[in-house]
């Protein structure tokens, strides 16, 4: 993921407007620095909640009637 990703994906989450396979997801982060422009640090438990938000699960096929002539 890019840095310009992340930072927008991160200012969605900011404004309540990212949403991961149809859940409204925020982000909890931490940017050091002075006036906030430090690195991002975003703790290994919030990174492995995305992964399962973005996980997908397979789905079970249910059996077709064929097609009525």
């Amino acid at each position: 993921m890019t840095v310009t990703t992340l930072s927008d994906c991160l200012g969605q989450s900011d404004w309540g407007l990212l949403v991961i396979r149809g859940q409204p997801v925020t982000i909890d982060y931490l940017q050091g620095g002075a006036q906030g422009q430090g690195r991002i640090r975003i703790e290994a438990g919030e990174v492995e909640r995305l992964k399962y938000l973005m996980r997908v699960w397979p789905h079970r096929v249910l059996p077709r009637r064929p097609p009525i002539r």
